[in-house]
């Protein structure tokens, strides 16, 4: 249950249409406040393959969610539920700050702005598509356009995207670019090749078509034995058993064992633990896939603070971040 808290302390409440643990700059975001006496509520659902995903715990850091629901009708009474939810607690908790970081929860967060008292902070982790294709999604558009302009502050994690965002909105206060980087206590030593002189691919997030295309795996039994491929990370609902087709594929062409899925890590110090075992960080977007996305995937950012060198996609800004200073190679990963 949501109580009400001492006026005088700071209170900031975090609202997604989603896991809040899927999205690492939630968890790095709330524990800076948290460790400065802030006192910080989530409310949040589940997530179709990322259930498993939590924050770690902290006493400042508190988190509810309402349990998913697959789409159809029931999922709009779910969100109107949703809704009406944050709406109560914001009215029983009274916080000073709203951090609406989901496309989804625009309309609600629209309607906080006009609470008096409220400030709004907007975090678009993943630009919407501009073209609606229903009439929830039209609505949810109209609210951000809104929400642009009354917000008290615009976070994107991509520059490019920040300034698109500003001139499709006609937002004359410009947008903050924050990229989407791990937390110091995030950086783990790099790892030394074992005795068994194994060299281990690594890669972790959604396990989807395009970001870790199956053509990675033939292009592993190209290369020697002793390179491997580690895999962490969550099915998405429209990827359901796409772990399956790979682990498939691979025993097809034989290198069965050089494929180990580690599963969906709960905590990102056990994925970041991961990370550090291994020896080069994987991060292949097929493009045209949601560009922009250099600062944007916290892939490259996870990877480097493991002492991971990379390989990214041949996209021009991503050789000129990553390649291009030294800190990994490109390819093509459709080729």
């Amino acid at each position: 249950m949501i109580k009400s808290k001492n006026r005088q302390s700071n209170r900031i409440l975090y609202i997604q249409y989603t896991n809040p643990a899927i999205y690492p700059p939630l968890e790095h975001s709330s524990r800076i406040l948290a460790q400065a006496d802030w006192e910080v509520l989530f409310l949040g659902t589940g997530a179709s393959g990322g259930d498993a995903l939590r924050f770690p715990p902290h006493p400042h850091i508190t988190v509810y969610q309402i349990p998913f629901c697959q789409p159809g009708w029931r999922q709009k009474l779910h969100y109107m539920r949703y809704c009406i939810w944050v709406l109560i607690a914001v009215l029983r908790w009274q916080p000073q700050w709203v951090y609406a970081s989901d496309f989804l929860v625009c309309p609600i967060a629209l309607i906080l702005t006009f609470l008096p008292g409220i400030k709004v902070i907007y975090h678009e982790h993943d630009s919407p598509s501009t073209k609606a294709n229903s009439l929830f999604i039209n609505w949810c558009l109209q609210a951000r356009e809104k929400l642009a302009r009354r917000a008290k502050f615009r976070i994107l994690p991509n520059q490019q995207r920040a300034d698109l965002f500003d001139k499709e909105l006609n937002n004359n206060q410009h947008s903050l670019c924050v990229w989407n980087c791990p937390s110091k206590q995030a950086v783990f030593h790099p790892n030394i090749l074992n005795d068994k002189d194994e060299l281990w691919l690594w890669y972790h997030g959604s396990i989807v078509p395009t970001q870790l295309p199956s053509i990675i795996i033939k292009a592993l039994a190209q290369l020697p034995e002793n390179v491997k491929l580690r895999i962490a990370g969550y099915e998405t609902i429209g990827h359901r058993g796409y772990v399956k087709e790979l682990q498939t594929l691979a025993n097809k062409i034989g290198i069965g064992d050089r494929i180990q899925y580690v599963g969906t890590l709960s905590k990102r110090s056990e994925l970041l633990e991961w990370c550090s075992k291994c020896d080069i960080g994987l991060s292949l977007f097929i493009k045209p896939t949601r560009e922009p996305m250099t600062g944007a995937s916290n892939k490259p950012f996870d990877y480097l603070a493991c002492g991971l060198p990379l390989v990214v996609s041949d996209l021009p800004d991503w050789q000129q971040m990553y390649v291009e200073p030294g800190y990994g190679l490109s390819c093509n990963p459709e080729d």
